[in-house]
């Protein structure tokens, strides 16, 4: 039996492991954040969505979010599409 340090299997493990700890684990962790963002927002919050629209957060429900523009309008957002908080560095 081949031992697995000669096997052409080991660095296909290898490649994966670096992959997952340099690509994916690093991606699922903004993403994590980037969810509890969405679900904390409240009134009165400034955010920039993923389109680059700065806005006052004005109401929200489940899926979508009312942000209040500079010059007064008011629109509405699906609530996955704030990009982050607007005064956060």
């Amino acid at each position: 039996m081949e031992s697995l340090v000669n096997s052409p299997v080991l660095p296909l493990i290898l490649m994966f492991a670096v992959f997952w700890l340099f690509l994916i684990r690093p991606q699922q962790k903004q993403m994590k954040k980037t969810q509890e963002m969405q679900k904390a927002l409240k009134a009165g919050d400034e955010v920039v969505t993923q389109s680059g629209m700065f806005g006052t957060v004005v109401s929200l429900d489940e899926q979508r979010v009312t942000l209040k523009t500079v010059d007064g309008s008011k629109i509405e957002f699906l609530r996955s599409t704030v990009a982050g908080l607007a005064n956060q560095k």
